[in-house]
């Protein structure tokens, strides 16, 4: 088959890095174009074709749209956007065609997703089996969500053949944050969550590196992507410092996105057993080196914990209720904790960490083989369609 995925973030990195996942699985044995237009990232997949549009991303405000380059008008990036996603179809003739997340978001992307959509359905463009990617959470609507949600089902209807849903059914359904789940009219796969794999560096490998002696307690705090969740940082390092754990070291990544101020910040604070990073691709294999993690609660730093098992604390991002909501399921199954403001307090925050340290991994049923899943459901959907003709 030849694939090509479509994936727009505009704030963090977790979308990014569960559609890397799931297209390294499919490129194993399909040929793949990941479809980008966000911010630059890196991608370290060879094997992977990638078409990066002219980027967009939300402003500082998390409101309004913008251009990734400065100073080129935004009704110019969208045209040019439209044009070359456009091209693509007309020039690689994809046999499947698959939008993480639309038309469950990005609503601002229609302009250039829903042209290439109706081509294939009125046969301007080569046929091609059209897939929705979505994960297990949707952000809530604040107003108008039978409106949102009735324009969901009827795109799914009219321009798609299936829905794969990123998550274990025995944690979180769609129909939690989807109310007209029942009116979705193709059909629906749950693939089980997309987590990573630790790499084959070992517990050994890294705690060597920071010269931990074997009773040493390893923590990594991490926020993400890092557009929010500095001041998370800051009070872990505040109650780092309360613990007085012999030999004890704290690892930071307070990711690619956060501000220079914050990370300088950041920085001033490290010392001998306090080291600060932007970043790892690493991050499953220094969980599995750790023996406590405290982050925030997206998707992918979730399902890393749930991998690894390691006993972590969880500060959810508070302006919508994704983040809470899936760590309270996930918490129910797995050895995370969730902190809210008033657990911030070093004094508390560090009580919290010294409880948590005394605590097991724990490894659970829950399905997280959700990439290898996707590539088989997709493959099996395909058979069956050409089967049909």
């Amino acid at each position: 088959m030849n694939i090509s995925y479509y994936c727009q973030h505009v704030l963090g990195i977790g979308h990014f890095h569960r559609s890397m996942e799931i297209c390294k699985a499919l490129s194993e044995k399909h040929a793949v174009t990941l479809i980008l237009g966000g911010p630059p990232v890196e991608i370290d997949q060879p094997q992977l074709s990638v078409l990066q549009l002219p980027g967009l991303q939300m402003d500082e405000t998390f409101q309004n749209m913008v251009p990734c380059q400065t100073g080129t008008p935004l009704e110019q990036v969208k045209s040019n956007r439209q044009k070359i996603l456009f091209h693509h179809f007309q020039d690689k003739k994809p046999d499947v065609f698959i939008t993480e997340l639309y038309p469950f978001g990005r609503k601002a992307f229609k302009f250039e997703l829903d042209p290439v959509l109706q081509g294939i359905r009125e046969g301007t463009l080569s046929a091609c089996l059209c897939y929705c990617s979505v994960r297990d959470i949707l952000v809530e609507k604040t107003s108008g969500k039978e409106k949102f949600e009735r324009r969901v089902a009827k795109t799914l209807s009219d321009f798609f053949a299936g829905v794969l849903i990123h998550s274990d059914p025995a944690i979180i359904t769609l129909d939690t944050t989807f109310d007209l789940y029942d009116k979705i009219d193709i059909p629906i796969h749950y693939t089980g969550f997309i987590a990573k794999r630790a790499a084959t560096t070992d517990r050994k490998e890294i705690r060597k590196r920071l010269n931990l002696q074997p009773d040493a307690k390893l923590i990594v705090a991490s926020i993400g992507g890092g557009n929010v969740g500095a001041d998370f940082l800051s009070a872990v390092v505040e109650a780092f410092h309360s613990l007085q754990f012999p030999h004890s070291h704290l690892q930071i990544f307070c990711g690619p996105y956060c501000s220079k101020n914050h990370y300088k910040k950041l920085q001033e604070s490290a010392q001998k057993n306090i080291s600060v990073g932007r970043f790892t691709s690493h991050f499953p294999a220094w969980l599995e080196a750790a023996d406590l993690s405290l982050s925030m609660a997206g998707y992918n730093t979730c399902m890393n914990l749930v991998r690894s098992g390691i006993p972590s604390l969880v500060f959810p991002f508070a302006q919508n209720r994704e983040q809470r909501l899936r760590a309270q399921r996930l918490g129910q199954k797995a050895a995370i904790s969730i902190l809210d403001k008033k657990s911030l307090s070093p004094p508390v925050l560090a009580d919290l960490m010294r409880l948590q340290l005394q605590k097991k991994r724990l490894c659970t049923d829950i399905m997280l083989e959700g990439a290898t899943e996707t590539l088989r459901q997709i493959e099996l959907w395909y058979q069956r369609h050409n089967s049909h003709d």
